[in-house]
């Protein structure tokens, strides 16, 4: 490799090569410490709100959905079951709630993002329970991280695990886990890979921004993975993104994805979360854009985030995906605690 190919890599920037980084390309190595800049703004697909927007927001209030948007709390679907039984040919999701996921993938257990906690910082409790006990889960494999919003990074979950735990996180992210004594944390940048057990990781890019303290602000990257089993059976984990151009660049690299887990609520008012938050119709529009084959809807149902009313992400979807006229069996709209899977 090439001095110029080892910055391009480091950068997420394409290279001279047509496409730049490829999924098939070297695996980082697990675990490798490196150095990044002390920024990420300039990977920003649109600016982040300021005064007069902060203000707006302010003299509005609309960051909750009134008492007839809570009204239909205890209709939200929940369903808790056994996870499915697996092998290494299985590629399996069950839904935790919000970004939280268990994936089955080439004989691995993968969490994603996951918040078993009842309250996160700044948000009310939880709306639905966890779908998933943590002591029904089966030992982790490894976790992958999309960026570090409370509601995605949560640390008394991840006080859970083995500090052994193989952690995948975005570029920036590495020193919050080895402060808590994780030993096995892989930093990657846009369109970088690792691997693990032959499970192939690739880091990709979302529309989104990173901030956990007042000084902080796009100190690490954020993004979404890829993830893809020797057989060639691809599950892609969108994080928290708004919609625009790095869905079809995803789903050129990565063409073939079997199923898209890909983010519904937390949209409203649109005016302050559109460049963020994918609504459900962009949601669909998404996952057409990623040519993936399948599409299971999440981040709604289970933490108040944003004003819309609790059950229309779900209900916006379902009409959003008959308008397309795919397959209704192609959309996985899970409850919280259920699973699908792909045999090999």
């Amino acid at each position: 490799m090439t001095e110029q190919t080892e910055r391009t890599e480091q950068s997420g920037q394409p290279s001279s090569t047509p496409g730049g980084v490829r999924p098939g390309s070297r695996p980082r190595p697990l675990g490798e410490i490196r150095r990044w800049p002390g920024s990420f703004a300039d990977r920003l697909t649109a600016p982040l709100p300021g005064v007069r927007a902060m203000a707006r927001l302010a003299r509005e209030g609309a960051v909750r959905p009134g008492p007839d948007g809570l009204r239909d709390i205890a209709l939200l679907p929940f369903a808790p079951g056994p996870l499915p039984a697996v092998d290494t040919t299985t590629l399996a999701v069950t839904w935790a709630g919000h970004a939280s996921w268990v994936l089955r993938v080439g004989g691995l257990t993968v969490l994603t993002d996951p918040v078993w906690s009842r309250r996160i910082l700044g948000t009310p409790a939880r709306i639905t329970p966890v779908g998933v006990r943590w002591e029904d889960l089966p030992p982790v494999d490894a976790v992958v991280i999309s960026h570090n919003h409370f509601d995605h990074l949560d640390a008394p979950t991840l006080k859970r695990l083995p500090r052994h735990t193989p952690v995948f996180a975005p570029a920036g992210l590495g020193r919050w886990f080895r402060r808590r004594r994780f030993t096995r944390v892989t930093e990657l940048d846009w369109w970088e890979g690792a691997e693990l057990a032959g499970v192939r990781f690739d880091f990709v890019p979302a529309h989104h921004w990173s901030k956990r303290t007042l000084i902080d602000t796009c100190r690490s990257l954020w993004g979404g993975w890829v993830l893809t089993d020797p057989l060639g059976q691809c599950v892609y984990f969108a994080g928290d993104t708004g919609y625009g151009h790095w869905f079809k660049e995803i789903g050129r690299r990565h063409p073939g994805i079997d199923v898209a887990l890909l983010p519904i609520g937390a949209y409203d008012p649109r005016w302050w979360l559109s460049d963020v938050h994918t609504d459900p119709e962009e949601a669909v529009l998404a996952f057409e854009d990623l040519g993936a084959r399948n599409m299971a809807p999440m981040h709604w149902a289970t933490f108040v985030l944003s004003a819309e009313p609790v059950l229309e992400p779900i209900t916006r979807v379902l009409a959003a995906w008959e308008r397309t006229g795919r397959p209704r069996g192609q959309l996985w709209d899970l409850p919280v605690g259920g699973s699908r899977l792909l045999a090999g």
